[in-house]
């Protein structure tokens, strides 16, 4: 068995169950659950129908870099959404099943133990940098790969993103990869052009690959986040040397169970992560393939998936933050909450009173992070995520607001 499996933390909806063990909710109010990022509205029918229509393809063994017209569909895709003069279909996109398991993989692709460079005479292992709090697979791949992760704090100090600036000339020079997720998960922070040039510049000077995790970049309010790629052309760094993304069909086009992302970029760790995946075994069904080129040629379904949460934040926004402080996230579909004082600004005591109180499902920040110098920068906060219908939303908003005014 593999010992660095002892050294994982529990998935934080395992954590949530334990803590809610011996609770009961109350039985007068059906649950709403907002603790999980899974979507709600519904899939687009001209993808389920593409899907339905390609059903015989099943029988056919798919390859592992995908079919050809997705990988172009991508491409055309990423240059009219990031503002991109050429992506090469056949070296700089591949797609994936779904990016968490492509985020898991690449990293045990890329980190190298062989290295000099991340292995100074200290013996150190190298380093994974993330942001604080996470999406925990990010971790979880950094120690199956025997590397270490590195957690930079996003708080409110530092609108949420994480200070940079602060980590350690030592630390990056043992870094082989930098995890930044914008927006982000689940503070609903976005990095500037100026912020992308910051880290672009440290890859240069201390050769780590960057890789952005975009999966929310579609849920956006007023304006489209800036993408990795995007700032690596305004950059005139038209290779994306060392830069990789990760976009999925999941959040965009409300398809989770499609399992249908791809990783972009850099065409000499395509190539052998490409490589590395033909080993893994992991290639998505052509039917699946098919009813994703549907989905990345529409914009239509994207903008009303977009008018749906916006018009869920504004009712909450407006219907309960004179008693709960809701700060606007800047794209995604969370609430990055603070406790309020009267439950002592504990995050899980409040969950709990949600859920045996009021039947409401919602995420205890400590789960989604690490202490760091004696501070869990996600301690105090609660991450709500706006997936239930705009029905439930105006139920759930009448259920907190009664229990804030006990």
């Amino acid at each position: 068995m593999n010992h660095n499996i002892t050294h994982l933390h529990p998935y934080p909806f395992a954590k949530m169950a334990a803590l809610l063990a011996d609770s009961t909710p109350d039985p007068h109010y059906s649950a709403i659950k907002l603790g999980i990022g899974e979507p709600k509205h519904q899939p687009p029918s001209f993808v389920l129908d593409a899907l339905h229509e390609n059903l015989d393809k099943i029988s056919l063994y798919p390859s592992t870099n995908g079919l050809f017209e997705l990988r172009q569909t991508i491409a055309h895709w990423l240059e009219g959404r990031f503002f991109l003069h050429h992506v090469d279909p056949r070296t700089q996109v591949l797609p994936v099943m779904g990016t968490r398991e492509a985020i898991f993989s690449i990293v045990q692709a890329v980190i190298d133990h062989q290295c000099d460079d991340a292995q100074p005479a200290t013996g150190a292992q190298p380093t994974v940098v993330m942001p604080n709090p996470f999406y925990q697979i990010y971790e979880g791949a950094a120690i199956l790969a025997q590397a270490t992760p590195y957690f930079v704090p996003c708080t409110a100090d530092n609108d949420f993103k994480g200070n940079y600036r602060a980590v350690p000339t030592d630390v990056w020079a043992r870094t082989q990869l930098l995890f930044v997720c914008s927006p982000n998960n689940p503070t609903g922070s976005v990095m500037t052009m100026e912020d992308w040039e910051y880290l672009l510049r440290l890859s240069d000077q201390y050769g780590f690959i960057i890789a952005s995790d975009e999966c929310y970049s579609e849920l956006y309010f007023d304006t489209a986040p800036i993408g990795l790629l995007q700032a690596c052309a305004a950059l005139g760094r038209h290779d994306f040397k060392n830069s990789i993304v990760f976009h999925s069909l999941s959040k965009r086009s409300n398809l989770p169970g499609l399992r249908s992302g791809f990783v972009a970029g850099d065409a000499e760790i395509l190539q052998a992560y490409l490589q590395y995946r033909t080993y893994q075994g992991c290639a998505m069904p052509i039917p699946h393939q098919l009813a994703s080129i549907a989905a990345w040629q529409d914009e239509k379904h994207v903008a009303h998936n977009r008018a749906l949460y916006q018009e869920k934040f504004s009712l909450w926004m407006a219907e309960l933050g004179d008693v709960l402080s809701l700060r606007m996230p800047e794209a995604g579909f969370y609430f990055w909450v603070k406790v309020p004082e009267q439950f002592d600004g504990d995050d899980e005591v409040f969950v709990k009173a949600l859920y045996e109180q009021a039947n409401i499902h919602a995420l205890a920040g400590r789960y989604l992070s690490r202490e760091v110098a004696g501070h869990n920068p996600g301690q105090g906060y609660v991450r709500i995520a706006l997936v239930a219908s705009v029905e439930e939303s105006r139920e759930a908003i009448r259920r907190i607001r009664a229990l804030l005014e006990v």
